[in-house]
């Protein structure tokens, strides 16, 4: 006995029924109906979560993508700043000023905190052996600063070896570590503003299959019921055609403020951080190369590849006279003449020039362009927030607008259809 033969007489009668009705009009109807309502309702949804899920996405970077990005390069810029002002507290000898030593201390403490600020939540294995390996070899490299210092003030020329040692285990392993976090964390910046400003695709197909399906309904309402246009059906059509114009309108709004380009604040603050630390290196090897009385030639020859990225990526984001470019070729006049008193034979000259704090010295040449990429940077930082800030904006209600417009359009689709099949009832 067949499964048919087995149901009761009444679940039998009832699946017939169904089955005669949905070869009538009226049935025909009533699955158009079904459908169109269903399908409307759902790309509510999708488009109101999708939208929902942008502004979330913004309060993310806000307060998470974003601080670590940051935190990310200030420990880039600290590591390097602690190097370059070991080297200057170790041409002062005996009589380290305290000011110089603060500097280094702040420097390291700098660095200690926002490396635990751009590790916050971090659960990639690769992060956890870019900390794990600043975190073992920064105490080692503490460790022989301090050796390089109290060799130095004892006047031992061992001391020079130590702090050799101490820069190049900085340069060699903790800085590119440094600086693999700080890709990571700019990378993953990035995404999230792609995130925000990117087209939600499966909203857009949700409501392109939608006024797909009103224009097969209005085709099946044309020939069962002669009419030309259902006016319900053309108001959910209008409906759908006004979310989907929020929707891109929304998106092509936020592209144009969060501004990702190659000119965009995202990018100006990167090449930014990276003429920072590229000035902290410079400064490195212009201290560096007193610090071991010999020949300076291939320490210029690096110096002078470092001042040329810096001048290029520089360009890139300053003006000819803006306040960080000006600052960077005075203090390169400052190492022009640091090198043409070592040259001459006057090495007291030389750190002297290097080591003075008044405004001719190098180290306050050198002072004043670190401040002004500092402020150039917090700038930026403050436009790279404003764009994802402007951009989370841009959708604004836009989750409950689309959500009520596809709302609406399924009511009037069913407001439409239903006089139609009151004519077959």
């Amino acid at each position: 006995m067949g499964v048919r033969s087995r149901l009761p007489a009444a679940v039998r009668n009832g699946a017939e029924w169904v089955r005669r009705f949905a070869r009538t009009a009226p049935g025909v109807l009533s699955a158009v109906v079904i459908g169109l309502v269903a399908l409307s309702l759902i790309s509510g949804i999708v488009c109101a979560n999708q939208l929902s899920e942008k502004r979330t996405r913004r309060d993310t970077v806000l307060t998470h993508s974003e601080p670590l990005a940051n935190a990310a390069q200030r420990l880039y810029v600290a590591l390097s700043a602690a190097d370059a002002t070991a080297s200057s507290a170790f041409l002062s000898g005996n009589t380290e000023t305290p000011e110089v030593r603060t500097r280094y201390r702040q420097s390291l403490a700098d660095a200690a905190a926002a490396l635990a600020e751009a590790t916050t939540g971090a659960s990639d294995k690769q992060t956890r052996e870019i900390v794990a390996s600043i975190s073992a070899e920064l105490p080692t490299y503490t460790g022989l600063v301090e050796s390089a210092r109290a060799n130095n003030r004892q006047n031992l020329p061992v001391g020079s070896a130590y702090l050799k040692q101490a820069s190049s285990l900085m340069r060699d392993s903790v800085l590119p570590n440094a600086e693999r976090l700080e890709h990571n964390r700019l990378a993953a910046l990035r995404a999230d503003q792609r995130d925000i400003s990117i087209l939600p695709i499966l909203s857009v197909i949700m409501l392109l299959v939608l006024l797909a399906a009103l224009a097969a309904a209005s085709v099946a309402l044309l020939r069962i019921t002669n009419r030309r246009v259902n006016l319900g059906l053309a108001t959910a059509a209008g409906a759908a055609v006004l979310a989907l114009l929020w929707i891109a309108v929304a998106s092509i709004a936020a592209t144009g403020v969060i501004d990702t380009g190659s000119d965009g604040a995202t990018n100006r603050f990167e090449t930014l951080a990276r003429v920072r630390f590229l000035a902290q290196q410079a400064r490195t090897e212009e201290t560096l190369q007193l610090v071991t009385r010999g020949d300076i030639e291939d320490s210029e020859s690096r110096f002078g590849s470092l001042v040329n990225e810096l001048r290029d990526r520089l360009a890139t984001v300053a003006a000819p006279d803006a306040k960080a470019t000006v600052a960077f070729s005075g203090w390169l006049d400052g190492h022009t003449v640091q090198v043409n008193a070592y040259r001459g034979n006057d090495y007291n000259g030389a750190v002297r020039q290097s080591t003075d704090l008044a405004p001719t010295g190098s180290a306050a040449r050198f002072t004043t362009l670190d401040n002004a990429l500092r402020e150039e940077l917090d700038a930026t930082r403050q436009d790279v927030r404003d764009g994802v800030d402007g951009a989370g904006d841009a959708f604004i209600l836009s989750q409950y607008g689309t959500l009520l417009l596809l709302l609406a359009a399924a009511v009037v689709t069913a407001g439409g259809v239903w006089p139609r099949m009151k004519e077959f009832l």
